[in-house]
Order: C-alpha cells, then sequence, then structure tokens
C-alpha cells in the first residue's frame, strides 16, 4: 500500500499566505475613513448591492469548522456529509421568502432593534445580554476549529494559528466595518472558490477517475443518509437553520437589511440558495475521493488539511490555507460588527449615552469591535483539545439551547399581531430553562440509562427514546425547546391579552412593516461619495489572479501548472470586467 505523504511550506506558500493578509488588511484601511456615521459602520448606509451581500451572507454563514466537520462524515460515511450541509439550501428559501422583506422594512441599525418597538425595553435588553455571549462562544469554537486546521497544515503552534487568523480579521473589521466585511467576504469566496477548483480535479485524478471512485466507494457511500445522520436528525436540522437564520443568526439578518430595496433583501436569500446547491458537492468530495488514497488517517477531521498537503504543489498549498482561513474569517468580522452594533446601539446608545453623536458611535462601535474580538480570542487560547465531530456536535447542542427561546419570540413579533410581551418574556425564560436542563442533564449524567416511563435516555449513544422515537440528544432538545416557547406564548396571550398600549405598539410596528422602503423619512441611502463596489472588488479579484500567476516558476511541470495559468487569468478577466461595470455603477456606501 502506498504510503501516505505530505508536503511542509515552502517560500510560494507563504508568499501567497503574506499576500492574500496583507490585500485584507489594505481593504480594512480604504474603508476607514468613510466610516462617518453608525448607519454606516454596521449598515453600510443601507447602500451595500445584493451581490456583494449575498455572496457575504453565503460566506459567514459557515467557517472552517465546515471543513473539518463535514469532510470527516464524507470520508467516513459518503455523501450524507453534503446532505448535512444541504439543509443550508431550504433554511435560506425559508429565511428569504418569508422574511426578507421584514427585516428590511423594519428599518434597523441591530437585529434587536426593533423589539423594543414591538415588544417593549425589557426584551430588547434581555435579548441582548443574552446573545452576545452565545456569538462570542460560538466564535471561539470556529476559531479554535481554524487554529486546529492551520496548525496541521502549516506546523505552526495552534495558538499562533488562532492569533494570526483571529487577529488579522478583527482589524480590518475593526477599521473598515460592515463595508470592509463585505468586501473582504468577497475577496474570501474567490479565493475558496480557486482553492477549491484546485483540489477538486487533482483529489478526483489522485483517486484514479470518477468511475474508480465510484467503482470502490462502500456499499451505500453515495445515499442521502446514514449512520448517525438519518432523516429524523436532518429533516430536524433543517427546521433548526430556518429558525436561526431568519432571527438570531445575527450577521446574516444584517445582509438583509444593509441593502437599499427590499426586493434587494430577496435577491440577497436567493443567490445564497443558488450558492448553496453548488457549493457543497464541489466542496466536499475531495474528502469522499480520499477515502481511496488516504485509507490510512487516524482522525477523520483531519482529511481535508490531509488531501491539501498530499496533492497541493508549492504555492497552491498556501492559497488553500488562505481559502481555509477565508472561510472562518469571513464568519467571525461577521459576528463581530453585529455583536459590536448590539453593544453599540441597544446598549451603550440606549442605556448610557441617547445622545450621542454619529462620531462618537462610529468610535464606540469599533472599542465594542475591540472588546468582542478579544474576548473571543481568550476563549479559543482556553480550548485545548477537541475533535472534529466533537467541535460540531458542541455548537449544535449550543444552538439547540439558545435558538427557539430567541427565535420563536422574533419570529412570531415579525408575522403576529397579538403576541403579547409578556408571553415573549415567558416564553424565552421556560424554553431556555428547559433547554438548560436537558443540556446539565446529559453533561452531568454519563453512565447508566435514564427512564421516566415515556421517556428514556442513553447517554452512551447521546440518544433519546421519547414515547418510542428515537432523537440524537441535540436534535431532542432543540424539537423540545421550540414547542415549549411557542405553547407558553400562545397560553399566555390568550390569558392575558393585550393592553391598549401594547395593541397599539404592535399596530404601529405592523404599519412600518406594510409600508414599502423609500415611503418613510429615513428611508434614502448614504450619500457618501467612494469607490464603486464592482471597481474595489475587480481590483482585489485582478491581484488574486496576478498572485496565481506569479506562482508559474514553481508550478512548471506540475498536473496543476495549466489549471493554475487558467484560473489566474480568468480571475484577471473577471476583475477587469467588473471595474468595466463600475462605470455605470452609482458610487455610494
Amino acid at each position: 500500500m502506498e504510503k501516505t505523504v505530505y508536503r511542509t511550506l515552502e517560500f510560494p506558500d507563504y508568499a501567497m499566505l503574506v499576500g492574500y493578509f496583507v490585500l485584507m488588511l489594505l481593504i480594512g484601511v480604504y474603508f476607514y475613513r468613510h466610516m462617518r456615521e453608525m448607519k454606516d459602520y454596521f449598515c453600510g448606509g443601507n447602500a451595500i448591492p445584493w451581490w456583494l451581500s449575498g455572496v457575504s451572507f453565503y460566506m459567514t454563514s459557515f467557517s472552517v469548522a465546515a471543513f473539518v466537520f463535514y469532510p470527516s462524515v464524507c470520508y467516513r460515511h459518503g455523501w450524507v456529509g453534503v446532505t448535512l450541509l444541504w439543509v443550508a439550501v431550504p433554511a435560506a428559501l425559508f429565511s428569504a421568502l418569508l422574511f426578507s422583506k421584514p427585516w428590511r422594512r423594519a428599518r434597523i441599525h441591530s437585529p434587536v432593534e426593533y423589539l423594543e418597538t414591538r415588544y417593549g425595553a425589557a426584551l430588547r435588553q434581555v435579548f441582548a445580554w443574552q446573545g452576545v455571549p452565545v456569538k462570542i462562544i460560538d466564535d471561539a469554537i470556529k476559531l479554535f476549529a481554524t487554529g486546529k486546521f492551520i496548525s496541521i497544515c502549516v506546523g505552526l503552534d495552534i495558538k499562533w494559528s488562532i492569533l494570526g487568523a483571529g487577529g488579522i480579521m478583527l482589524i480590518y473589521t475593526f477599521m473598515g466595518g460592515l463595508w470592509a466585511v463585505a468586501v473582504t467576504d468577497f475577496i474570501q469566496f474567490v479565493v475558496l472558490s480557486v482553492g477549491i477548483l484546485v483540489v477538486l480535479p487533482l483529489s478526483i485524478n489522485k483517486a484514479g477517475g470518477l468511475t474508480a471512485i465510484f467503482e470502490n466507494s462502500p456499499d451505500g457511500f453515495f445515499n442521502l443518509t446514514g449512520g448517525d445522520f438519518g432523516w429524523s436528525y436532518v429533516l430536524p436540522l433543517v427546521v433548526l437553520y430556518s429558525l436561526a437564520w431568519s432571527s438570531i443568526n445575527w450577521s446574516l439578518i444584517q445582509k438583509y437589511y444593509c441593502v437599499p430595496k427590499e426586493k434587494d433583501a430577496r435577491k440577497v436569500g436567493l443567490l445564497v440558495v443558488a450558492l448553496y446547491v453548488i457549493g457543497p458537492p464541489l466542496m466536499f468530495f475531495p474528502a469522499i475521493a480520499a477515502h481511496s488514497f488516504i485509507p490510512d488517517l487516524k482522525d477523520a477531521g483531519d482529511v481535508y488539511p490531509a488531501v491539501c498537503s498530499m496533492l497541493l504543489p508549492a504555492g497552491m498549498l498556501g492559497l488553500a490555507i488562505a481559502a481555509m482561513f477565508a472561510a472562518t474569517m469571513s464568519t467571525l468580522s461577521g459576528d463581530y460588527n453585529v455583536c459590536a452594533s448590539v453593544l453599540t446601539n441597544d446598549v451603550y446608545k440606549r442605556l448610557i449615552r441617547p445622545k450621542a453623536s454619529e462620531r462618537e458611535l462610529v468610535q464606540i462601535g469599533r472599542l465594542m469591535t475591540l472588546l468582542v474580538g478579544v474576548v473571543a480570542l481568550g476563549a479559543a487560547f482556553l480550548m485545548s483539545r477537541g475533535k472534529a465531530e466533537d467541535l460540531f456536535r458542541i455548537m449544535v447542542t449550543l444552538f439547540g439551547v439558545a435558538t427557539a427561546p430567541v427565535a420563536v419570540p422574533m419570529l412570531l413579533g415579525l408575522v403576529s399581531r397579538r403576541a403579547t410581551s409578556l408571553s415573549a418574556m415567558v416564553g424565552f425564560i421556560a424554553g431556555l430553562s428547559l433547554g438548560l436542563a436537558l443540556f446539565f442533564l446529559s453533561y452531568f449524567y454519563k453512565t447508566g440509562i435514564w427512564d421516566i416511563g415515556f421517556m428514556q435516555w442513553k447517554p452512551a449513544t447521546e440518544d433519546v427514546v421519547f414515547f418510542g422515537t428515537t432523537w440524537k440528544m441535540e436534535i431532542f432538545m432543540f424539537i423540545s425547546t421550540t414547542i415549549v416557547t411557542y405553547v407558553t406564548m400562545i397560553v399566555i396571550s390568550l390569558i392575558k391579552p393585550m393592553t391598549k398600549e401594547e395593541e397599539k405598539r404592535s399596530d404601529d410596528f405592523q404599519i412600518r412593516l406594510a409600508t414599502p422602503i423609500g415611503q418613510l423619512p429615513g428611508d434614502a441611502v448614504s450619500g457618501q461619495t467612494m469607490m464603486s463596489p464592482f471597481r474595489i472588488v475587480g481590483i482585489c479579484t485582478i491581484v488574486i489572479g496576478v498572485m496565481m500567476l506569479a506562482l508559474i516558476p514553481w508550478l512548471w511541470g506540475s498536473p496543476a501548472y495549466l489549471w493554475n495559468v487558467a484560473l489566474g487569468a480568468v480571475l484577471i478577466a473577471i476583475g477587469l470586467g467588473l471595474m468595466f461595470m463600475s462605470r455605470g455603477a452609482k458610487e455610494t456606501a
């Protein structure tokens, strides 16, 4: 059997990494001087084009953890790893069709701002203070996964990997706000796409071609579901993603209300649907192919960095690592910006300095961005061990506890006139209490079988048997908290209906949601002049193409030579096209 050989980084790899990071920082520097109002820093002046916001949504919706967990499932179980990310397709469609327009018409600067208008000040503060720590913990897990990935590829200590990725991303987000986040997300999408398009054909060729992959794979390897991930796991995961992407995933909601028009908000969601249909098979097929040419892999979570370091020539490995950096940097930059918006708009401006100037709010926004980023880095440093699927299950469990108690009141507030502020608060407390009780039960109860008749819990397998139906613990947790939160809100709303004041507040908010963008004061986009997004994205795309062509001396004679030249030329052509399109674009931000 052929011994698996991994390559270490060389000079062109480091050059690609340095060039990529310098480009990201320059984007932040460029947008620094244009952040004059809170609306610019956290909403992009409501002037970010739908195509730019859509790509930013896509890049923000997953991190390098996706290149740890999903490939590990693909390596062991096959196509089911793709299915688990395809749950994003119905989730994005649900979010786009039902909630993109209401979020744009809410006319907000942060995701929880509307809660005071709809329910009252108390719920706004509760959700703000609850949401920020959850996002920081989630970001710390993603930073840790990034550090693990980079340390495998580069051989660098995991702490330095975490500091490098987190620090650079924090700097450009700190400087350029949402505009810098959106533009860097697009460039990271370009880098990620190029990295995937290089690894994919090389892995298929290494496995002997598509025919050999299909013929040599185990039975059922290309089934949509399998193993621990049957339809009873996948379908509730669709519901979880749908609720999260429409309500509690702040950085994704932000992509709906930063665009100029409500029809642009729907285009954002539909573009995400298209990207998720195409993306997962291309991203994770190399892990499926690796099943035949890396049979000796001890930790399946290492399969993607193993494939990259095994197959990619000098320079290309650096590009692939940059692509993995891009996946997490996009997610974290969006999270940091939107968490800072909540701390600035919903805490500082609302409770401390209601009359703060716009310049002061931008400065506070930058300080809050720095605070969120530093705390997330510190939490990531404290995570000293963890396996691929363990990290994924932690994230799913975390969302299982927090998603429903927050999502149900937020979404009912957008679509229902009768949900009361008391019902929202009691529903949140009831759902969260149940979720935390189940979480701590699963954490402390590790052996035996817990049986109360209609429900049995098996800690060894993390299965819950409820009235004869078996569920994974994190999925059962999500379903139960969703039902409890929703039922509690309905019951409380019926027992204690709205007061006259609450009815007026709810009606006023519904009138706002029924009023198209452009018909209320403050609906106009920012009029500040800056470089067209087409032009700056075009320039950055050309730079990436030139960096790829600069690798030619090191790739001569390599199987990736012609592919690299073709991709580099295509990127330059696309960049020139974008710059040409900028002539007719309105240069506003």
